[in-house]
């Protein structure tokens, strides 16, 4: 199965959103909307940009006590996600009570938990008292996202091969940190081409800055596209 690709709109203007929402429209599989963008247009803006018609990913990594996130993902599942993100660090009961919740809907999203950001290696882990290596923590989490029946987990480039041996071929894996060749890494520590993280078991691509801040974001789509489609 192709990857699916979906673009990281990390704005919080509503305007460059829809512009983008527009050009890339056909050219990606979905659109993720994150904390910058619904702190500062919150659920009229998700509604307003669904509207190009491209899925909507909502990636607001909830995280709190179960009841309060339950109620979060019931009050989401209004804006018809396909897709939206919890912290798997959340835990069990918090996990159980999100996915009992999206359960209700008619429509429910997939819910996919965050594992370790892509933004941390080994170091920053040590620094807030995470002993081991990424791998590890990755690792302990997605089982623990599974074991609870989540739809899937996100993770960095790197731990692609490892969960899809140890959770199975139908278990998602998003995975940010994609960067095509030629694009510099930013932010991210844990990176990895298109083409590879596909061949490694990626389900889910996100893409943002090397298709929003392309001169034709959606040429930088379909160039991707083409990589994905081309190995199948």
């Amino acid at each position: 199965m192709t990857a699916r690709l979906y673009a990281a709109l990390d704005t919080s203007a509503l305007p460059a959103a829809l512009d983008l929402a527009r050009r890339l429209a056909g050219r990606v599989d979905g659109l993720k909307l994150g904390l910058e963008f619904f702190v500062g247009q919150g659920p009229e803006g998700v509604r307003k940009v669904s509207e190009a018609g491209v899925p909507i990913f909502l990636d607001l990594k909830l995280h709190d006590i179960p009841n309060t996130v339950a109620g979060a993902v019931r009050a989401a599942v209004a804006l018809a996600p396909r897709m939206m993100t919890l912290h798997a660090g959340g835990g069990a009961a918090m996990l159980r009570a999100a996915r009992d919740a999206a359960a209700d809907s008619a429509d429910p999203p997939l819910l996919v938990a965050v594992t370790v950001l892509t933004s941390l290696d080994d170091a920053d882990l040590a620094a807030v008292g995470q002993a081991g290596p990424a791998l590890d923590q990755v690792r302990r989490l997605a089982g623990l996202a599974q074991a609870c029946g989540l739809s899937g987990v996100v993770c960095s480039p790197l731990e692609i091969a490892q969960l899809r041996s140890d959770c199975g071929p139908d278990f998602r894996l998003v995975v940010p940190g994609i960067r095509p060749a030629g694009t510099a890494a930013g932010d991210q520590k844990r990176v990895m081409s298109p083409a590879a993280a596909a061949a490694a078991g990626a389900s889910d691509l996100v893409v943002g800055r090397p298709i929003t801040a392309a001169a034709d974001p959606a040429a930088a789509a379909a160039l991707i596209r083409g990589e994905l489609a081309s190995r199948g």
